[in-house]
């Protein structure tokens, strides 16, 4: 009886496995924190049974692999990052059409984001850009903390500031798309030179700035403010500024990948990441990012976004990729070539 209890066993393991490995898995690449990545995939994964593999990545290195990988992708679905690139990937034919039942339940700046790129991505979250600093820092230096985005360029900030590569980061490039739109072109590349020269470090994502002004490494950061709520949330010394001109936004976005091999778990996971259970999930991690879902509420704390004097950013001409790769292009050119 116990051989015919182990042969039981082993068939019972067998049959389960081959139903988990049934559902197949997914391949994603994610561009928010990596916990916050980790928590998704996990949650879909014991609701669905389908194992998922995900790497997390800025939204300007997650492009720049989707790109890389259109005659063979490795990727099935990209989850998150600026709705800037996820446009470019649309306009470039590297995503998938796919109209969620979803999108009724969303609000309507995730919806034209949808509609924008004809169908190839959608709205998951929204945000709006903004400076951080560290007032222990700036006290002890005696410096009166900043409160518009020309006071970046004044020298008494020098070596005081970072932002992140706009060529890895779509939170630095959204930044420079911002000031093009509120002060012109030209205008907008003097002031991008002027903190070139107070800039001490320029790291690859978008959230490496204010975590260095968390943790006293640097006195100030252009970042979103959501990014900076979470370094307030976690106790770290971090003020937040909505830049006197006004500011930019962000549409957070997911897309499904054009030649996905797992195309239907794909859109399963698309459509789930739309729901009121997968969207408090940002929330529940210290994120602060507004949900695309009408039915969930912006977690406490979270920057007001009817408050901010937001810009009409132009996700058409901005999330077009001939306009990005010119701006950067023009930014290293002129900008990041210039000695500090």
């Amino acid at each position: 009886m116990r051989g015919f209890g182990r042969i039981v066993a082993a068939l019972f393991l067998a049959l389960t496995a081959g139903t988990a490995a049934a559902q197949g898995q997914l391949n994603i690449v994610c561009s928010v924190q990596a916990p916050w990545c980790e928590a998704v995939a996990n949650a879909f994964q014991k609701e669905t049974g389908i194992r998922v593999l995900f790497t997390q990545k800025s939204a300007g290195e997650a492009m720049a692999q989707v790109a890389a990988e259109k005659a063979n992708p490795k990727i099935d679905l990209w989850y998150t990052g600026t709705g800037d690139l996820h446009l470019q990937a649309a306009e470039m034919g590297l995503t998938e059409e796919y109209k969620s039942p979803m999108l009724p339940q969303l609000y309507d700046w995730a919806v034209r984001q949808a509609e924008q790129s004809k169908f190839h991505t959608v709205g998951v979250y929204t945000g709006a850009l903004g400076i951080a600093y560290n007032p222990e820092i700036l006290a002890k230096k005696q410096i009166a903390p900043p409160k518009c985005w020309e006071d970046l360029g004044n020298p008494i900030y020098k070596d005081e500031v970072q932002i992140a590569n706009p060529n890895a980061s779509g939170t630095a490039y959204s930044t420079i798309a911002t000031l093009v739109q509120i002060f012109g072109e030209d205008k907008a590349f003097e002031l991008l030179k002027a903190w070139h020269k107070n800039i001490n470090n320029y790291p690859r994502s978008g959230v490496g700035p204010v975590r260095a002004v968390g943790r006293g490494e640097t006195a100030i950061a252009v970042t979103f403010l959501h990014d900076g709520q979470t370094e307030v949330a976690n106790g770290f010394p971090v003020k937040l500024i909505v830049p006197c001109e006004g500011t930019g936004y962000e549409v957070g976005s997911m897309s499904i990948i054009k030649g996905a091999k797992n195309l239907d778990n794909a859109k399963r996971f698309y459509d789930w990441a739309l729901t009121p259970a997968a969207q408090k999930i940002g929330g529940e991690l210290k994120n602060f990012q507004v949900p695309s879902n009408r039915s969930v509420p912006a977690p406490p704390g979270a920057p007001k976004m009817e408050e901010i004097k937001l810009i009409n950013y132009n996700f058409a001409k901005y999330g077009s990729a001939a306009e990005r790769k010119r701006l950067l292009e023009k930014w290293d050119r002129e900008v990041y070539a210039i000695p500090r």
